[in-house]
């Protein structure tokens, strides 16, 4: 199953360097968001945030933080990709289809498009510049 999760997969060497800027991209950009609401989370000010799931405000926050921070450090670093774009694909599609559901499409695209960048990274894996292409080697050792 490791092996699995860490397969790089088997991209020629000009994908390897697409992959990892869109690892790259994907991954900063989202980071931005994720700070943010880490600052909201571990603020002094009550926790004013949407509870699409009925977990409530405070858990969802903190549901958004992990994804949005740590997934997308794991993203950055190529590690446990394709495990790493789970989280991160349910929170698009939580802003996309319930937070934003009855706004205008100008609302949804971008997590649309982020949704769209982590279903291709869980399909491609991270690519041979990453760590789960150092991981996966010493598995099969």
């Amino acid at each position: 199953m490791w092996k699995l999760v860490f397969h790089p997969g088997s991209l020629s060497g000009p994908g390897n360097l697409a992959i990892l800027l869109l690892r790259l991209a994907a991954g900063i950009l989202m980071l931005t968001h994720g700070v943010g609401k880490l600052h909201l989370l571990l603020g002094s000010e009550a926790i004013n945030f949407p509870d699409p799931l009925g977990v409530g405000a405070t858990a969802s926050l903190a549901l958004a933080v992990f994804a949005e921070l740590f997934c997308s450090l794991f993203l950055i670093f190529g590690l446990a990709t394709r495990l790493s774009v789970v989280p991160l694909i349910i929170t698009m599609v939580v802003a996309a289809f319930i937070i934003h559901a009855g706004d205008a499409f100008k609302a949804k695209e971008l997590p649309l498009f982020y949704l769209t960048v982590y279903i291709a990274l869980g399909l491609t894996g991270a690519g041979r510049i990453s760590a789960d292409h150092f991981i996966y080697k010493k598995l099969n050792r």
